[in-house]
């Protein structure tokens, strides 16, 4: 492990707080994509709601809409008129009404507006985090290192298997890299399988297999995370300062990096190369939400803005009652030229619930078994940002 001199850890008050918080602004930015998008196509919307379960206050707008602060700070919804309820599920007697009386209602939208409203909660996840890393980027300048060879560990992986000082990777498992911190992202969130580089060293290329090793290594706060390793280690940082287009092209680059890795380890839980226990749920998102916010607000931003884009990436996700869910359902409307079933609506979503809360159940049953030792894939890919 390496030796770092540990933080201690933040209160609980302090962490909930945070975590809150967190939530707060980003259910409020998601949802947001939802109001946004639906007032735009003239939907009319009954609720926005923070949170889940009683309403602890609220107040109505002049347009009848109710805002709402609700009791379970752990997600939030726009509620349209003519929903049967907060996961937009549509009430069966709508199809009852005249003409006259359909104008405004969400569920009677050309299917190409009710698509869009539903994909704009994800799409504003992402701008939101592109924003903030633009941000970053115009405020502290663009922050990376080459993807050079700066030095070898001995006895590594890397010293094994024929890396040397000054190599320069240009791929990694065909994959191109600009950075080190590419570099750092392929292998990192890998599983240690054998990765292939291309490598370029006096000027030739040449392709090299590595076989990472595994090892553990000790965050700030005391965390224990066991991740493959090259054991090379990357140049000095350097720091250009760049205007608004390339703070925005970087932050784009980024934002697709760290999607892409996500779907990456999704992937290898699902088909079981990675144990789904190293997946976060809510005590540990709370967990190194707090830690985050411990070290400072740009921490505390930073990691915001990467769980916007996976809250972004989750809800993209062809499972019934989340927005991916209702674009499979328009999807195959569109097919079909005309809406499934009602039945098979209700049990996609009922079936839908059952297996996000059965996957809610276990992570959190896991977090709290786990809260002194490794906090696994999560942490890693939010120690990417630092």
């Amino acid at each position: 492990m390496n030796g770092l001199a540990l933080l201690p850890q933040p209160g609980l008050i302090f962490t909930l707080a945070s975590f809150i918080v967190m939530i707060a602004v980003l259910v409020v930015v998601h949802e947001g994509g939802h109001y946004l998008a639906g007032r735009v196509f003239g939907a009319r919307i009954e609720a926005f709601g923070v949170g889940f379960g009683r309403e602890l206050f609220g107040w109505s707008d002049r347009r009848g809409v109710r805002w709402k602060i609700n009791a379970i700070p752990l997600g939030g919804y726009v509620k349209f008129v003519g929903d049967m309820n907060e996961a937009s599920q549509i009430d069966p007697a709508l199809q009852a009404l005249p003409e006259s009386e359909r104008r405004g209602l969400f569920a009677f939208l050309p299917l190409w507006q009710r698509a869009i409203i539903v994909a704009a909660g994800p799409a504003i996840n992402f701008l939101f985090a592109i924003v903030i890393l633009a941000g970053f980027n115009l405020a502290l300048g663009h922050q990376a290192s080459p993807p050079v060879v700066e030095q070898v560990m001995p006895g590594s992986a890397a010293e094994r298997d024929g890396l040397a000082v000054g190599d320069r990777i240009l791929a990694v498992d065909g994959k191109s890299v600009a950075r080190f911190e590419d570099i750092t992202a392929q292998v990192v969130t890998g599983t240690g399988d054998k990765v292939e580089l291309l490598v370029q060293r006096a000027g030739a290329e040449r392709r090299i297999v590595v076989k990472p090793t595994m090892v553990e290594s000790r965050d700030r706060f005391g965390n224990v995370s066991r991740h493959p390793r090259l054991g090379i280690v990357r140049p000095t940082e350097v720091v250009d300062q760049v205007g608004v287009v390339d703070a925005v092209r970087w932050a784009v680059i980024d934002t697709w990096s760290i999607t892409q890795t996500i779907g990456r380890t999704l992937r290898q839980v699902v088909t079981g190369d990675r144990d789904i226990t190293e997946m976060g749920g809510p005590v540990k998102t709370a967990q190194i939400a707090g830690q985050q916010a411990s070290l400072g607000l740009l921490s505390a931003v930073a990691f915001m803005a990467f769980f916007s884009i996976n809250l972004g990436f989750i809800n993209l996700l062809p499972i019934p009652m989340l927005d991916g869910g209702h674009l499979l359902l328009y999807g195959i409307e569109a097919v079909r030229r005309q809406p499934v079933a009602e039945k098979v609506q209700q049990w996609a979503f009922m079936s839908g619930f059952a297996a996000l809360m059965s996957l809610m159940a276990v992570l959190t049953f896991h977090d709290i078994f786990s809260l002194g030792g490794s906090v696994g894939l999560w942490n890693r890919l939010a120690n990417l940002l630092g």
